[in-house]
């Protein structure tokens, strides 16, 4: 029997995204560049994606979305998606066919013949990105910077510091276990429960950011965010949560799955 799953997208890229690890070949063809792919901490800061972006998240949706895919539409119960622009865009353009209109349309925009889930699309607050406060629009060497000139150490680590004016890891803590408790109470537990052969749609889809995906992930299996997270997640990169041993207790980060056949 296959475990709920839960399934996380971060947004395509930005004016302000820089990719990471960045690496010296990206560098070089960054300088000069017209385009500000600068690394800037970008939380409440509204930026749509850029073109590249766009194409990037589009071709996601080809490669993972789908009957045969990763994730499978019909099988989602519920998307949770950040209040920023840039997530929404992203949700937008995986063309997932959700039944109902997304909260900020006037109109659906695609016909019945491509309905493809009936989830509950929720704007939700618990996942949007960690708040920086001060350092919105900054680069880490900025805040480096910026912390030696104002205490005379320029350590920085988001995942003990936090951010003077924003969040800190308690705060960030507090709203994805609150995130975390409402999805398993609502779909993951049910479904676990539910009598062998239940066809009941069962995954969740979060659709959010870089930072805060992270650390759901980390909280998603007890993690402190204060022991800093060994995870990657690239813009437009799809990470998946679930269980082990069908069971609610035994979070588990999934390395690899399957496609459905």
């Amino acid at each position: 029997m296959t475990s709920p799953r839960a399934f996380v997208i971060r947004h395509g890229e930005t004016e302000w995204y820089l990719p990471f690890p960045p690496q010296p070949t990206i560098r070089a063809a960054l300088t000069g560049f017209k385009r500000s792919l600068n690394g800037r901490h970008t939380g409440t800061t509204e930026l749509p994606l850029t073109p590249d972006g766009e194409q990037r998240i589009k071709a996601t949706g080809r490669a993972l979305v789908g009957n045969d895919r990763l994730i499978v539409p019909s099988k989602l119960a519920i998307i949770y998606v950040s209040p920023r622009k840039r997530a929404q865009q992203t949700l937008e353009l995986l063309n997932l066919g959700c039944e109902e209109k997304l909260p900020w349309q006037d109109r659906r925009d695609h016909s019945d013949e491509d309905v493809r889930t009936r989830a509950n699309v929720e704007v939700a607050d618990d996942i949007r990105e960690w708040d920086y406060g001060d350092y919105e629009g900054l680069t880490s060497a900025q805040i480096r910077e910026r912390r030696m000139a104002e205490t005379g150490s320029g350590s920085w680590n988001i995942w003990k510091d936090g951010c003077p004016g924003g969040e800190s890891p308690a705060d960030v803590t507090k709203r994805l276990d609150r995130l975390i408790t409402d999805l398993r109470r609502r779909v993951h537990e049910p479904a676990i429960e539910a009598p062998a052969g239940s066809q009941s749609a069962s995954d969740v889809l979060l659709v959010a950011h870089g930072h805060i995906l992270r650390a759901f992930a980390m909280r998603w299996v007890g993690k402190r965010l204060e022991d800093g997270p060994s995870l990657l997640l690239e813009t437009g990169g799809v990470g998946t949560l679930s269980y082990e041993h069908h069971s609610v207790k035994e979070p588990a980060i999934l390395l690899g799955g399957s496609f459905m056949v």
